[in-house]
């Protein structure tokens, strides 16, 4: 006669009364959470979105070109009409995001990247020798402003790239151009002053025109409007270094 075995297997996470006492007197292991599936959210349905300023902020460039002829906008003046407008913004956007560094340019990048760019840009190029102290204390104020003022273009090009037998004496050397003319040039580093600061050679830059651009504020901008706003920053910076150091001395 066969011999058989029923092994119970209570419900998951079910528990006896025994089991109960032992967890207490610690001869059991604690027991484990029972299980729960995570609740069920469904997908978004995005063809059931309204429409509005949102959902168009949502989009990128080329999702706002994709809607042109959207049936969704046709009846909808003040959407596509805002369509056009934030299209018109990540345009400009992306523009300055070309700039923002002082990029490095060779002799035969020179009539590109400078003489041919484009009239609504201005170039400020800097000619350098490596290893002249004079060079990195500019190169250093330039990296300040290009970061500041991305819609200006800012390159670096090695003196005698540029120039064959420039004289080491003259650098650094800035050149200013716009519509493939020279605007401006600035010899040496007593140029901008004695103490050599991205706020000074702001001030110098824009003596005779609005050079800078930061690409939030137009391109049609006055040269009192460009040195006010270089002034401001200017203000601001010292007002915030003298909060630190009465913090610092405060902390003494």
């Amino acid at each position: 006669m066969a011999d058989y075995h029923f092994v119970y297997k209570d419900v998951e996470g079910a528990s006896t009364q025994w089991d109960d006492i032992q967890r207490k007197l610690g001869n059991l292991p604690a027991k484990p959470p029972a299980f729960k599936p995570a609740p069920f959210t469904p997908a978004s349905d995005q063809a059931s979105l309204p429409k509005d300023k949102s959902w168009i902020d949502e989009k990128t460039e080329q999702d706002l070109e994709d809607l042109e002829d959207n049936p969704d906008l046709d009846d909808d003046r003040f959407l596509e009409e805002y369509r056009k407008k934030r299209l018109a913004e990540l345009r400009e956007t992306a523009k300055v995001a070309r700039f923002g560094s002082v990029v490095p340019i060779s002799g035969s990048d020179f009539v590109r990247e400078v003489s041919q760019a484009p009239a609504d840009v201005w170039v400020v190029v800097i000619l350098y020798k490596e290893g002249i102290a004079e060079c990195g204390v500019l190169m250093q104020c330039l990296e300040d402003l290009a970061a500041k003022y991305p819609a200006t273009k800012f390159v670096k090009i090695i003196s005698t790239d540029c120039i064959p037998n420039y004289p080491d004496r003259n650098v650094p050397t800035v050149l200013v151009y716009n519509s493939g003319a020279v605007k401006a040039n600035h010899v040496g580093l007593q140029s901008f002053g004695r103490r050599c600061t991205p706020e000074g050679v702001a001030l110098v830059l824009c003596q005779s025109d609005p050079v800078l651009n930061d690409g939030q504020s137009g391109n049609g901008r006055s040269r009192k409007a460009v040195i006010d706003g270089v002034r401001k920053r200017f203000i601001e910076k010292v007002v915030t270094e003298h909060e630190n150091d009465d913090d610092g001395s405060s902390s003494d």
